[in-house]
């Protein structure tokens, strides 16, 4: 195998991009160490925010612990209910994850029962957990996707744009290679090359550029849960196109269309939706708005001594 991975147009050439790293004799894949790095982030991302919005951040070590494991079987089980034909003769193979493997959307809709069963236990606000995990969930896709890039896996067609990637053909799984990639199949020093869009990045990218967004934005929200829903909004509407792009797509069953794509689709409208109804009527709603309402207090209140701070706090 060779493990060559070029950006021709970028100049860029990459002579050995190795799948793991031996550590005592014990090989340790780069995916499983991105991973883990993702989560550790994740981790500081969330309890920053908790701590931030007064909240007690204990509580997010705890649920992240159980977010974690229900979040990794999640994904694991939703690329696997997808891709059957691969584990139906070797089912011991569904419990190895250092070739890649994980479902995104199976370990969000996993991370969102988590917080919602969590919430009722420990009698937290869901919308707020939703709203300060935010930002760890699309930092765990930003970085997660470059274990893809290790794998040589969830890239896109052919192309021969600036960002094409070559990726020599024998590292690649042959399923994943169309009929379009061997017509413009390039041989370098005796090496043959299938150029493709490097989805990994254009996601990672734009999960980026969501993550930015929320960071911004997260002190300017108008109610609990809204940051939860631009990051359902803002990274559908990325994955919808991006997922259009990929040759290893999980199709539904007897519909043949991409699941993950049509699961976007649906989230993009179903959030915009949302964001628009709740923008204006999310005052109606105390459990997005903790029950409180915050009112200017007069510039002279009559008989008693004014109270510390521009604003009082009504329940």
């Amino acid at each position: 195998m060779h493990y060559n991975i070029n950006f021709p147009h970028l100049g860029i050439h990459l002579e050995h991009v190795g799948k793991s790293i031996s550590v005592f004799g014990f090989e340790i894949a780069y995916y499983g160490i991105i991973i883990g790095t993702a989560i550790l982030i994740g981790f500081l991302i969330a309890t920053s925010e908790a701590k931030r919005t007064r909240q007690n951040p204990e509580d997010y070590l705890d649920m992240g612990i159980i977010g974690v494991i229900c979040g990794i079987a999640g994904a694991r089980i939703y690329y696997v209910a997808f891709s059957w034909d691969m584990y139906k003769d070797n089912l011991l193979e569904i419990l190895n994850l250092r070739e890649g493997g994980l479902g995104i959307y199976g370990g969000v809709i996993a991370a969102v029962i988590t917080v919602i069963i969590c919430a009722k236990v420990k009698r937290l606000s869901a919308p707020q957990i939703f709203d300060t995990i935010a930002m760890a969930l699309v930092n765990g896709q930003m970085l997660g996707r470059w274990g893809n890039f290790f794998n040589r896996e969830a890239f896109g067609e052919y192309t021969d744009s600036l960002f094409a990637m070559q990726l020599p053909l024998d590292a690649v799984r042959s399923s994943d290679v169309t009929e379009l990639m061997r017509k413009n199949i390039q041989v370098v020093d005796g090496v043959s090359y299938i150029q493709v869009h490097p989805t990994f990045l254009y996601e990672s990218l734009w999960c980026c550029a969501v993550f930015i967004l929320l960071f911004v934005y997260r002190k300017h929200k108008k109610y609990e849960g809204e940051l939860f829903l631009l990051y359902l909004f803002g990274y559908g509407l990325g994955r919808a196109w991006i997922e259009g792009l990929r040759t290893d797509q999980l199709l539904i069953p007897g519909i043949g269309l991409p699941v993950s794509q049509v699961l976007a689709g649906v989230i993009v409208v179903v959030t915009g939706v949302m964001l628009l109804y709740l923008r204006k009527n999310h005052k109606r709603m105390p459990f997005l708005t903790g029950g409180k309402i915050y009112e200017p207090m007069p510039d002279k209140p009559v008989g008693k001594k004014r109270p510390k701070g521009k604003d009082r706090l009504f329940k």
